[in-house]
C-alpha cells in the first residue's frame, strides 16, 4: 500500500481472555472513543507477521502491548525503535508465535519499519487465563492511554503546520 501522506496508526496487541496480556487491546478501546476519525486503530494478537503487515498502512506506529521482563506490574516501558534495540525479553513469546521484538527486529534489518515506530509495554503481574486486569496494570494502561492520545494530537498539529 503506497501512503500518500503523513498517516499515525494506533496498534493494540494482546488477548483479552489472558489475565493481563488484554491491557494492549484495552488501551485500545479506551482511545478509539477519544481520538479523532484521522487517527486509524488497529486490534492484533501480537503475531509478528501481521504487525510487519499493518505496518505498511501508516509511517507512524505506536504499539501497545503486555510484556513480562521481571519488572513489578504497572511498569511502563516505553520505546523508539528508531533509537534503539527490543529487547526480547520484554516481549517474549507469551501467546505470540514470533514476537512484537522479532517483528520490529526483522523489519529494521529488512528495511520495513515505519519511518516512526514507538513501543508502550505495560508489565503484566499474570498472564492466566480469565477476563480481568490487575489493578497496577489498569493504572498504567490510563497513564499510556494519555500518552499515546497527547502523541496523536501532537502527530495531527505536525501536519496542520
Amino acid at each position: 500500500m503506497k501512503i500518500d501522506r503523513e498517516t499515525l496508526l494506533i496498534v493494540g496487541v494482546g488477548n483479552i481472555y489472558r489475565s493481563d496480556d488484554g491491557i494492549g487491546i484495552s488501551v485500545l478501546y479506551r482511545l478509539r472513543e477519544r481520538l479523532p476519525s484521522a487517527i486509524r486503530t488497529r486490534e492484533l494478537t501480537g503475531e509478528g507477521t501481521a504487525l510487519l503487515e499493518v505496518w505498511k498502512e501508516a509511517n507512524w506506529v505506536i504499539v501497545v502491548d503486555a510484556v513480562q521482563s521481571g519488572a513489578p506490574p504497572g511498569t511502563i516501558h516505553r520505546l523508539d525503535a528508531h533509537s534503539e534495540e527490543i529487547p526480547k525479553r520484554l516481549f517474549p513469546y507469551s501467546t505470540h508465535a514470533f514476537s512484537v521484538a522479532e517483528a520490529v527486529e526483522l523489519a529494521r534489518a529488512l528495511d520495513l519499519l515505519p519511518r516512526r515506530l514507538l513501543l508502550y509495554g505495560i508489565e503484566g503481574r499474570t498472564f492466566a487465563a480469565g477476563i480481568g486486569l490487575s489493578r497496577e496494570v489498569v493504572r498504567a494502561g490510563a497513564t499510556v492511554a494519555a500518552e499515546v492520545l497527547n502523541a496523536s494530537n501532537c502527530f495531527l498539529h505536525s501536519i496542520d503546520a
